[in-house]
């Protein structure tokens, strides 16, 4: 009896298998990310003081800031790793055509699709240049930086990330072009252009380094790269990244401005110890956030439960999360706003939602933002759910879908 022939298919039509992980880990930090953005439209001291200002926060308000610090980076760094793993089935050509227009794109979705959806504003009187602009000027520089050799991409990844706090001290005085530019470089700050304010959030050099480490530590995952080998390697990498955080900031070596010290109590000591600077990204900042997600990408190399599977259909979608979730905080804030006693148009901004005077007053309890995160969650799962299945059914017969 002849046994059944079997034939071998061509390496260009086995699907590639997708890294889990990443998904949990982005759609994790996609989930607590929108805390942080429905305390800005409904928390009372929101429009009073920072969160991770000592002298008046509370310890559950520092954590709840603190624990957001880590979406950020992890969401460049994990898109320098999905650009690599782009990259790894195509051409440095093509990879390079789609950084390029894709970061280009990002940055014309913060100007006139977030700042509208944060504002309500049609006029466009206040720019705020946050992280969709940062990730999306990111991109146009690595989509130059991948003809360089890896190990010459890490090397300036590392020096940017490890070197940047050099130039805590350098300033560009006044509030000319000169000073928007070194804004956009390092040092935020804001800007008025005739009718027009700019805020510069998100300064690029620092997050240059963290989206070009993430396109070198994508070599980690591709489908050839054994799992348990990245799951040992992951840990220690992240092992150490946190060691080298609690040295430098231990003796307020280097890496961070901000100096911790001894507070009031251990408590506030401990949130001094973990009060570093995010705008600009210190490196102290960059290890400690890092250093978990690497954790969590180790501890995540296993397979999807009935939890996870859902938690990770948000890290599937990210862009069409962080559009969908910024619009219907703010329609939500808009009904909180009526429901408080104010006009529908206070919620039609000006400036930054807690610097707006027709808010005065104006905010919820700590509480009542976390039920209104968690109902968010809940509305935004089926439809993120439902855009995940069209993305992987029409992937490949929409071209504008990789841009999503």
């Amino acid at each position: 009896m002849s046994r059944p022939v079997t034939r071998a298919l061509p390496s260009s039509a086995v699907k590639p298998r997708r890294i889990e992980s990443i998904d949990l880990l982005r759609g994790t930090v996609m989930i607590i990310m929108a805390i942080d953005h429905v305390r800005d439209y409904f928390h009372k001291e929101a429009f009073l003081y920072s969160p991770t200002d000592l002298s008046k926060t509370s310890v559950v308000l520092f954590l709840t800031r603190l624990i957001t610090h880590f979406c950020a980076p992890t969401f460049i760094f994990l898109a320098g790793v999905s650009a690599f793993l782009y990259g790894a089935k195509r051409t440095k050509k093509e990879l390079s055509f789609f950084l390029l227009t894709r970061g280009i794109w990002l940055i014309v979705v913060e100007l006139f699709i977030l700042v509208f959806f944060h504002t309500f504003n049609p006029t466009y009187p206040h720019f705020n240049l946050q992280v969709i602009w940062a990730i999306g000027f990111c991109m146009t520089v690595l989509s130059a930086l991948i003809y360089l050799n890896r190990r010459l991409i890490l090397f300036i990844s590392i020096l940017l990330i490890a070197g940047h706090n050099l130039l805590d001290g350098v300033h560009v005085p006044g509030s000319g072009f000169g000073s928007f530019l070194w804004a956009l470089v390092h040092d935020p700050g804001n800007f008025t252009f005739g009718h027009t304010t700019v805020s510069v959030v998100y300064p690029v050099l620092p997050w240059i380094g963290v989206i070009s480490l993430g396109y070198c530590f994508g070599a980690l995952f591709t489908n050839d790269y054994d799992p348990q080998r990245r799951q040992k390697n992951l840990f220690y990498l992240g092992i150490a990244s946190l060691a080298l955080f609690a040295v430098l900031r231990a003796g307020n070596f280097y890496g961070d401005a901000a100096h911790w010290s001894v507070q009031k109590n251990f408590a506030f000591s401990v949130l001094s110890f973990l009060n570093v600077t995010k705008y600009p990204p210190s490196l102290l900042y960059i290890l400690m956030t890092l250093g978990v997600a690497l954790l969590f990408l180790s501890a995540a190399e296993k397979p999807l439960n009935a939890i996870t599977s859902k938690i990770s259909v948000f890290g599937r979608v990210p862009m069409f999360y962080y559009l969908v979730h910024i619009l219907f905080i703010h329609l939500l804030a808009v009904i909180g706003a009526v429901v408080s006693g104010y006009k529908w148009s206070a919620m039609v901004l000006h400036t930054r939602i807690n610097a707006s005077p027709d808010l005065k007053g104006y905010g919820f309890s700590l509480l009542t933002v976390y039920l209104i995160w968690m109902f968010l969650i809940v509305v935004l799962y089926p439809l993120s759910r439902w855009f995940d299945g069209y993305k992987r059914a029409n992937q490949g017969k929409y071209w504008w879908l990789s841009y999503l």
